[in-house]
């Protein structure tokens, strides 16, 4: 049966749109002030043990650090490319991030506290970072760990030739993939090239 005049269908990708924007309507932006003041600080994991993946990104942003939400800055493009490589049935809203567990995903940053942009952090950080992940995940368990950041990546793990892709050695007993950067400032990925990419990981995690 159609949908009635003026409605788009369930699932249809006006209606997933739709969605998400009534998600964006609901919650104002971050004013200028309350962006500056978010600096440093920190915001929690979404997180559970046993998850099939947990997303890692470098750091939180300000967006995130002012919202509580994780790559919530308009204009990145995590959320999308996880609707686009299959890993949620619509697009969500950084505001439902909670629902991701239900899908057997979760998200984490190398380092926790928010700047303005991640090329603030310092190598040192990512080190320790990158021990500070390492002991989350055999705590948590998860099947795979997807590192959000190639360059995030390299320096905390001291691997200065890594690629994407699926990486050779695991992490603290996950399977370890790297993605590439979702921010908008990184041209060398177009939204459809992410999901892509992002789609890559959710075949193989589907045929592990």
């Amino acid at each position: 049966m159609a949908p009635p005049a003026g409605r788009s269908a369930p699932g249809s990708p006006a209606r997933r749109r739709a969605v998400a924007t009534d998600a964006a309507a609901r919650h104002p932006r971050p004013t200028r002030e309350e962006l500056a003041a978010a600096a440093q600080r920190t915001i929690p994991d979404v997180i559970a043990p046993g998850l099939d993946v947990l997303f890692v990104g470098i750091n939180p942003g300000l967006w995130s650090a002012a919202t509580g939400w994780h790559f919530a800055r308009p204009g990145n493009r995590f959320w999308p490319a996880l609707h686009r490589g299959g890993f949620t049935p619509r697009l969500l809203h950084p505001s439902e991030q909670d629902e991701l567990p239900g899908y057997g995903l979760g998200i984490s940053n190398m380092v926790a506290r928010a700047s303005a942009r991640a090329d603030e952090l310092t190598p040192a950080e990512l080190l320790e970072g990158a021990e500070v992940l390492t002991a989350k995940v055999a705590r948590h368990r998860p099947r795979w760990v997807a590192v959000v950041g190639v360059t995030a990546y390299r320096i905390g793990f001291a691997r200065p030739k890594a690629a994407f892709g699926p990486q050779p050695e695991p992490l603290a007993g996950a399977r370890l993939w790297v993605l590439p950067n979702p921010s908008g400032l990184n041209a060398h990925f177009t939204p459809e090239t992410l999901g892509a990419a992002f789609g890559e990981l959710r075949a193989a995690v589907t045929a592990d």
